[in-house]
C-alpha cells in the first residue's frame, strides 16, 4: 500500500514548481484571479467537485472517498491561504517577485502543500471512508477571506458541516528547518484595530493657553493605555495594546485641531476580547474630558482567538511524530500574539492549526521574520506539508 509520504516525495518537484510560480506572482486581498487559475490548473484532471467563490476568488474542491463507512460518512476540511502582502521583495531569489508584492508570509507554500494533499488523497481515494473539502482561501492578510467563504457555504460543501478541520503555516525564526510546533487550546490571539481621535482647537504654538492642544492629551492616552494593560487585565490572560501610528500637526509652531492614534489590540480570551473596547473608550474619553477636549473612538473587530480543539490537536501532533519523529515536534508553551482568520473555521468546526519551520539557512535564529522583505522559506518542506495534511485526514476519516 502506497503511503502519503511516498506519494508526496514523488510529487515534490511539481509542488516546488507550482510554489515558485506562485511566489513570482503574488496577489493581494480577496481578488487573486491568477492564483485561482493556477490552483484550478493544478487540480485539473482530478475527480473533484470544484466551485469558485462569488464574492472572492476562492476555490473549494470536494473529494468523495470510495471506501465503505460503518456509519455516517465523516468529513474533513483542509485549508490553505493564497494571498500575498504589499511588500517589495528583497531576497534576491531567482524566482523573486518583481511586482511590488511578495509572498512574505509563505502562503505560496500553503497553496502548493494543499494541492499536494489533494493529489495524494485523490490517489488514495479508494481508502477514504469519508469526504474531504479543500479550502483555498484568499484574503487572510486582510480584509479576511475565511468569513465570506463560510458565508458562501464552504463548511458544508460536502453536504453537511465538516467534522474536523486542519491547517498549517510556515514560519522562519522559530526552530530549525522541518520542525513542527503547536499547542492545544488558545494558539493565536484575536486582533482588533482601534482609532482614537482627540479633538481640540488649534492655534499658535507660542500661546497654547489660547488653544486646546490635542497632542499632549494623545500622548497621555498612549501612556495610560500601557498602565491599563498591566492594571486592569490578569497577567496570566494578557492583552497587548500597541500604538503603531500617531498623526498630528503640520509644523512645529502650529497647534493642530486634532490628533489621531491608531492601535492594534491583541487578546487571548473571549472575556478580554469582549471587554477591551469598552475599557479603551472609557480611558480615552476620561482623559480627553479631564483636559476639556473631545474624543472619538472607532473600534473595529478583527479576527477572533484561534483555538485548537484538544482532541484534534492531539491527533495532528501524534501524526507529526509518527511521520517525522519526536525530535521534529515542539509543543509551544504560550500562544502567539499574531492572528489568523482560520479562527472563524475553528469557531464552528473542531480542528487544529500547526506551524512548521521553513528557514533554509543553518542558523534559524538570524532568519528574517514573516512579513519581512527578506523573509526566506525553503520549499523542501512542501512534501512534508502535503504528507501531513493527507495522513491526518486519512486517520481522522478512519476514526469516523
Amino acid at each position: 500500500m502506497t503511503s502519503p509520504t511516498a506519494i508526496a516525495d514523488r510529487l515534490h518537484p511539481e509542488l516546488r514548481a507550482l510554489r515558485r510560480a506562485l511566489h513570482a506572482d503574488p496577489e493581494l486581498g480577496n481578488d487573486n484571479p491568477r492564483t485561482q487559475a493556477r490552483i484550478l490548473a493544478a487540480l485539473q484532471g482530478l475527480d473533484l467537485e470544484i466551485t469558485t467563490g462569488r464574492q472572492l476568488t476562492s476555490v473549494v474542491a470536494v473529494l468523495r472517498g470510495r471506501a465503505e463507512s460503518s456509519g455516517r460518512r465523516p468529513i474533513v476540511l483542509l485549508r490553505g491561504d493564497m494571498d500575498g502582502l504589499p511588500v517589495t521583495e528583497a531576497t534576491g531569489q531567482p524566482f523573486a517577485s518583481a511586482t511590488g508584492t511578495m509572498h512574505a508570509c509563505g502562503h505560496d507554500l500553503h497553496v502548493a502543500g494543499l494541492v499536494g494533499a489533494a493529489r495524494i488523497l485523490h490517489e488514495l481515494r479508494d481508502q477514504l471512508p469519508g469526504d474531504v473539502v479543500f479550502m483555498f482561501q484568499p484574503g487572510e492578510e486582510g480584509p479576511g477571506g475565511a468569513a465570506p467563504m463560510i458565508d458562501e457555504g464552504v463548511l458544508g460543501a460536502a453536504g453537511r458541516l465538516a467534522d474536523a478541520a486542519y491547517g498549517l503555516h510556515v514560519v522562519a525564526p522559530e526552530h530549525r528547518l522541518g520542525v513542527w510546533s503547536g499547542r492545544p487550546g488558545v494558539l493565536m490571539a484575536a486582533a482588533d484595530e482601534c482609532s482614537i481621535t482627540v479633538r481640540g482647537a488649534g492655534g499658535h504654538g507660542s500661546q497654547p493657553h489660547k488653544s486646546k492642544d490635542p497632542v499632549p492629551v494623545a500622548c497621555e492616552i498612549v501612556l495610560a493605555l500601557q498602565a491599563m494593560v498591566t492594571r486592569q487585565f490578569d497577567a496570566f490572560d494578557p492583552v497587548v495594546v500597541t500604538a503603531g501610528c500617531i498623526v498630528a500637526g503640520t509644523k512645529e509652531n502650529i497647534i493642530p485641531d486634532d490628533a489621531r492614534i491608531d492601535l492594534t489590540v491583541r487578546t487571548f480570551s473571549k472575556a478580554n476580547h469582549d471587554s477591551a473596547p469598552e475599557r479603551i473608550e472609557r480611558l480615552a474619553r476620561g482623559i480627553a474630558e479631564a483636559h476639556g477636549l473631545g474624543v472619538t473612538v472607532d473600534y473595529l473587530r478583527g479576527y477572533p482567538v484561534t483555538v485548537n480543539d484538544p482532541g484534534e490537536y492531539a491527533l495532528l501532533a501524534d501524526t507529526v511524530v509518527d511521520l517525522f519523529g519526536a525530535d521534529r515536534y515542539v509543543e509551544q508553551p504560550f500562544p502567539k500574539a499574531g492572528a489568523e482568520d482560520f479562527s472563524y473555521v475553528l469557531e464552528q468546526v473542531p480542528g487544529a492549526f500547526i506551524f512548521v519551520s521553513a528557514y533554509p539557512g543553518d542558523d534559524w535564529t538570524v532568519a528574517a521574520t514573516n512579513h519581512s522583505a527578506r523573509a526566506l522559506f525553503d520549499d523542501d518542506v512542501l512534501a512534508d506539508c502535503a504528507a501531513l495534511l493527507a495522513e491526518v485526514t486519512l486517520r481522522r476519516l478512519r476514526q469516523g
